[in-house]
């Protein structure tokens, strides 16, 4: 009987030691069980950045797009199938997201240098993005791991929860409150907007009607590439430096040259709290760096699944299974 019982300690000892308890996120979850699998990821993220450097904001945003939509979940992953529709083609979503055949990729890698499924499509969208920041420029964090992917999505809850570029102030804060976040995380994480690219279609309503609140070279050389109708996927930069992790999308909003009405919101001249974070930001670059990396952490944090929640996905498109 006693020796049963040092056996049974000791397998609880090894399972303590392996796995973080339950319901939590570890910054070591994949130590033990597939010390590559991280290195496998930032691989792969640098290289798709290497050939396209606009990937990197892609992998932020499908982040981004995943975890306001019931938590960081993988679900904005996930295929539509003749019983089952997705989070892809919501408005929000459709024709904006994209890097799914990069997860797909990222993914089988994983599953090779780690021989089995053990990471997470939840943990994969994570690492990328916080990769991506660092491969153009932005200061690294610790990403918290073990979520576990979700067996179902919402295109309902993605064409609700996801905020959109024409909502103004109170809506915005009011859309981040819902999701645990308050102000300042509103701000600091708007400024993932430093990265990427906007279609016409969805900047268009502000270079031709937002005339208090732009600046009128801004508007005219937006409006040669997009025009009051038509050409509806032309793109133009969300920030001058799209490609760089920087500041100089807080320096265009202080200069009312942002590109979406829901950043320009951010700043309006008037001594608001986000007034005071925008400038705070747009005049030393290391507060920005600094204060990034933990509100990226704070909103990884919305509702994961752990534990026995969901599952791991063996492909990222479709639950197991299928």
């Amino acid at each position: 009987m006693a020796a049963i019982q040092m056996l049974f300690t000791y397998f609880t000892m090894i399972s303590a030691f392996a796995i973080p308890a339950f319901g939590e996120l570890s910054p070591d979850f994949y130590d033990e069980v597939c010390p590559k699998a991280l290195p496998t990821i930032k691989l792969l993220v640098e290289q798709a950045i290497a050939l396209e450097p606009r990937m990197g904001a892609s992998l932020v945003r499908l982040h981004f797009h995943d975890c306001f939509v019931n938590g960081c979940d993988g679900s904005i992953l996930l295929d539509d199938t003749p019983t089952f529709t997705g989070e892809k083609m919501a408005g929000p979503n459709n024709n904006s997201v994209r890097g799914f055949d990069l997860i797909d990729q990222i993914k089988a890698a994983v599953n090779e240098e780690c021989q089995g499924n053990v990471v997470s499509c939840a943990d994969i969208l994570a690492v990328a993005a916080r990769d991506s920041v660092v491969v153009l420029g932005g200061s690294c964090y610790n990403v918290l791991l073990g979520r576990r992917d979700a067996t179902t999505a919402s295109r309902d809850a993605a064409n609700t929860n996801i905020p959109s570029p024409s909502l103004d102030l109170p809506d915005l804060i009011a859309s981040f409150e819902s999701h645990g976040l308050g102000v300042e995380d509103l701000v600091v994480l708007s400024g993932a907007h430093t990265l990427g690219f906007s279609r016409c279609v969805v900047f268009r309503n502000r270079i031709y009607n937002d005339t208090a609140c732009i600046d009128g070279d801004f508007a005219a050389d937006l409006q040669a590439v997009c025009p009051v109708s038509g050409e509806d996927s032309n793109l133009a930069p969300l920030d001058e430096s799209p490609v760089s992790f920087d500041t100089a999308y807080y320096q265009d909003l202080v200069e009312s040259r942002g590109l979406l009405h829901s950043d320009q919101q951010l700043f309006k001249g008037d001594g608001s709290l986000t007034d005071e974070l925008v400038r705070k930001y747009s005049d030393n670059p290391d507060a920005f760096w600094a204060d990034f990396g933990p509100a990226m952490i704070k909103m990884g944090n919305i509702s994961p699944l752990t534990g026995c929640d969901g599952e791991i996905r063996e492909h990222c498109r479709f639950v197991n299974g299928y």
